[in-house]
This record gives C-alpha cells, sequence and structure tokens, in this order.
C-alpha cells in the first residue's frame, strides 16, 4: 500500500473542478486555454551559460511556485534541467500578479519573458516582465518532496517518473545517447543502416517462440520477428559490405529482470569478416561507449564491481565437458541425455521434461550451471553446431561452429558467430531444425526456403553480431531490471 504522494492518478474532485474553473478564467481572459505556440530565445540548459542582464524568453512545466506576499519566486522545468524565476506585483501590475496567483498551478506550463539575474543566495533567476499560460494540467504532479516511488506507477505513467525523479531523467537521457554513439561508431566505421520487415513469414533467425499476427488484406498469418538476421544477409548478398539495424524484436516467452517479450536489438553484418574480427570490433566499441558514456571502464552494477578493461575466454565444449564428464559434441538422444542429468543429480526429471530436443537440454544445462557463475566480462566460445543452425561450421570439425557470446553477470549481452553461407550444409541445418519442432521443440526453427534460394545465389564470407540493447544498457546504467531502462515498458 501506498501513500497518496505516490498516487498521482488520484484526484479529488473538488481538485479537479478547480482547475476546471482556473481553464475557464484563462479562457476568459485568453481566449484559448491551451496555446498553440510560444516562441523561445533558448532552452533552459542554454540560458544557463548567459550573462545577467540577458534577456530570454524561456517556456516549460511549472515544479515549483513559492508566494511570500508581493514577491514570488517558482521554478520551470523541461528535460534538460530547472531554472528559478521570480515576480513582483509591482513588476506586473496587480492584475497580472493576481491572475498568476489565483490561476496557475504546479504541472501547467508556461512561458516567461524577462532577463537574468543572481539572487543574494547566488541562484541563477529570470525576472519575469511578462508571461504567458501556454497549457492548463487538470490533473496534479507527484508531490515533490518525496518524489514518485510506486513502481506500478512510475512504469505505467513513465512521464510523472521522468518529471518527478532525476535518477529516471539521466537514466533514459543516457539510454538515447547511447544509441546515438551507437550509430556514430557504426556509420563512422563504414556501415549502412538498413530496415528489414518486422511481419515476416517464417520466423527464424533465432531459437524463440514467436508472436503470431494476422494479415486481413492477405487473409494470412505472419510473425512478428524474432531476428532480423536473415533479411540483413541477403542485404549482404545483395553487395552491401557492412549492413546494421537498430529495431524492435518480439518474442512471445517469459518475462524477468532480464527478459521483455518486446526489446530493442543491434544486429550488424560485415562480409569478408570471420567470428574473430568481430571480437575485436565489438570490444572496441563496448569499450568507447563506457568512455564516452560513464567515462571509465571499472564500473559497478548492482554492487559488483565489473572490470571493462580486459575479457576472459572460455572453451564452451570443454567447460561442459568438464561439468557432465562427456564429450556433448556426441549428443543425439534426447531421452538419454536426460536420464543422465538425473542420474548426476544435477537436475530432476521434472525439471528436464519440457525440453523436447538434445540443443534445448544442452543450453538449458548451460545456462543454470555455466552461465549464472559467469561476473565479469567473459567470451564463451566454441559451442556444438547443433545449438545454431546459421552460424559457420568449424573447418577442422564440423561438429563445432565459429561463434563467441558476451556474457556478463550472468546475461548475455552479445551473440556472434562466422556465417553458414554454405547452402547445402544450411539446408540439411533448416531439417534438423523442423525435426526439432516436430518433436515438441517450439523454439527450433522454422526452414525458410526464400532465405536458402538467397544463399544459393551465392553469399560471401560473412560475420554478423547481436546485441540486446536494453539488456547492456541495464548494466552501464546500473539498473537492476530493463522495464527501468524502457521509455514505456509493457505492462499487464
Amino acid at each position: 500500500m501506498t501513500d497518496n504522494t505516490t498516487q498521482p492518478t488520484q484526484i479529488s474532485t473538488n481538485e479537479l473542478q478547480a482547475r476546471l474553473q482556473k481553464a475557464e478564467n484563462i479562457r476568459a481572459r485568453d481566449g484559448v486555454v491551451w496555446k498553440d505556440k510560444y516562441d523561445r530565445t533558448h532552452r533552459i540548459v542554454d540560458a544557463r551559460e548567459l550573462a545577467d542582464g540577458t534577456h530570454v524568453r524561456l517556456a516549460g512545466r511549472v515544479t515549483a511556485l513559492r508566494w511570500l506576499g508581493k514577491l514570488m519566486f517558482g521554478r520551470i522545468y523541461d528535460i534538460d534541467g530547472e531554472i528559478q524565476f521570480s515576480m513582483s506585483r509591482e513588476e506586473l501590475g496587480e492584475e497580472q500578479y493576481k491572475f498568476m496567483k489565483s490561476n496557475v498551478d504546479l504541472g501547467d506550463f508556461i512561458g516567461i519573458d524577462g532577463e537574468l539575474y543572481h539572487t543574494t543566495a547566488g541562484e541563477l533567476t529570470v525576472r519575469v516582465a511578462k508571461y504567458e499560460i501556454l497549457s492548463k494540467a487538470l490533473r496534479p504532479l507527484p508531490e515533490k518532496f518525496h518524489g514518485l516511488t510506486d513502481m506500478e506507477t512510475r512504469y505505467r505513467q513513465r512521464y510523472l517518473d521522468i518529471i518527478a525523479n532525476e535518477d529516471t531523467r539521466r537514466t533514459m537521457k543516457m539510454r538515447f545517447q547511447m544509441l546515438r554513439l551507437i550509430r556514430e561508431y557504426l556509420n563512422n566505421n563504414g556501415f549502412i543502416e538498413v530496415e528489414t520487415p518486422i511481419m515476416q513469414v517464417v520466423a527464424s533467425g533465432a531459437a524463440a517462440r514467436p508472436f503470431v499476427t494476422h494479415h486481413n488484406a492477405l487473409d494470412a498469418d505472419f510473425y512478428l520477428r524474432i531476428a532480423p538476421e536473415l533479411f540483413l544477409k541477403q542485404t549482404i548478398a545483395a553487395g552491401f559490405d557492412r549492413v546494421y539495424e537498430l529495431g524492435k524484436n518480439f518474442r512471445n516467452e517469459g518475462m524477468d529482470a532480464m527478459h521483455l517479450q518486446e526489446f530493442t536489438m543491434l544486429e550488424w553484418y560485415v562480409a569478408y569478416w570471420n567470428y574473430r574480427d568481430n571480437i575485436k570490433f565489438s570490444w572496441d566499441m563496448i569499450q568507447k561507449l563506457l568512455m564516452d558514456l560513464r567515462g571509465t571502464l571499472q564500473i559497478e552494477y548492482q554492487g559488483t564491481k565489473l572490470d571493462f578493461s580486459k575479457y576472459e575466454e572460455i572453451d564452451y565444449t570443454a567447460r561442459m565437458n568438464e561439468l557432465l564428464g562427456v564429450d556433448i559434441l556426441e549428443f543425439s538422444d534426447t531421452d538419454a541425455l536426460k536420464q543422465q542429468l538425473v542420474a548426476q543429480k544435477m537436475f530432476s526429471a521434472d525439471e528436464l521434461e519440457p525440453l523436447k530436443s538434445v540443443p534445448a537440454i544442452v543450453d538449458y544445462v548451460f545456462k543454470h550451471k555455466i552461465r549464472e557463475q559467469i561476473i565479469q566480462p567473459t567470451i564463451v566460445y566454441n559451442y556444438p553446431a547443433y545449438l545454431i543452425p546459421l552460424a559457420r561450421r568449424n573447418d577442422a570439425d564440423n561438429r563445432r561452429i565459429d561463434i563467441f557470446q558476451l556474457i556478463v553477470c550472468g546475461a548475455e549481452l552479445i551473440k556472434a558467430y562466422s556465417e553458414l553461407v554454405d547452402p547445402i550444409v544450411q539446408r540439411n541445418a533448416f531439417e534438423e531444425q523442423a525435426r526439432n519442432k516436430a518433436a515438441g521443440d517450439d523454439e527450433a526453427f522454422d526452414l525458410d526456403e526464400d532465405f536458402l534460394r538467397a544463399m544459393e545465389h551465392g553469399m560471401p564470407p560473412i560475420s554478423g553480431l547481436g546485441l540486446g540493447i536494453d539488456r547492456f544498457f541495464s548494466i552501464i546504467a546500473d539498473a537492476p531490471t530493463l522495464r527501468d531502462v524502457i521509455l514505456f515498458p509493457i505492462m499487464k
């Protein structure tokens, strides 16, 4: 249960009626309550850099009002900051001063016209000669002294959270700054940003359960994309050497602190690279982002100190072989693998029952017995080929694939590999996925004939990479859940 200061959506009938009456008072005086524009000379953040005596016209939301008889002080806010303003009855005139006092509330938008000065307390202030009421707020803001603390309200009414909480405001601005920096980094390195379909005929590109939607005009079902991979690789086949897409993916799976059904993904593909090229390039980008956003490669995430000045490396197959005491590259029998894990008392039969294929089981073991223990930045490489049907088989041993993941604090931040461009092997891998799906693995890939046709026309060597923006940024911003770094998260 929360007190009324954390429930800004609750408004008494009396308060609503009072604000509606004030709106009518404004209409009677100005003719219009919600104005169509206001000509500013500066943004608040820019005005704060100007000298005393400079004339400014500023606008923003009223966040504080303090009336001291013939003098008042207030504050207006925009996304980049606040500034104090003052009004005096002597300078404004009795009528204007009284109208402001009687009809302007916290949350209203006003425009102020005056000159800058510093008060005796040393605070930069606008001495208002004229003001204009731009928009009337019919609901109050959260109580400023307590802030907005109710999590349900913070997520559902993010605009109030941003107004009331400096930490949220800083986090959201940093997120959008990061997206800009990513684009700049890729663009400066010869990449082209492209767009691929969100509604797709085939759900492929990742092991995930898709959302299904119906296209009325075509009378056909489509999937919301779980990954843009297949289309981006076709873009490389068309002749673009370096492409990327920053966009939304959708996976119809469970929700927790590090998983949401709608999330932002960065994927890029480069002709003539292999996965080792991607390790170096992506690590350089991550270090640059950290320096630009945090000013250091040593950061803290939820009480854990992380060092991004270096990374460790783990051989996936070797570590899993050590854990299980057998060669995981030889696994083929789902039931036998489950029996072995139960006999080793690693998992119960009930835990393993929903898993319908060897890839699903192996992935489950890795996530619960190895990945969870990885805290510092770690490159995990050398995976079994059956885990990822779109990755290139290793030349020395086709049971393995040329892949790496970057894992931090038990979470996958990056997955990248040398891409499979052999259409014969690719068809066989898709057919194996189809068998897994028939056996009950609803995260198995679908066979995509259009993609195979493009591959049969020829593709160069390619390496691609996917980076989960929300998860990566939650670590940069030291946020406990993905909802804390998403502007408008999905809510039930």
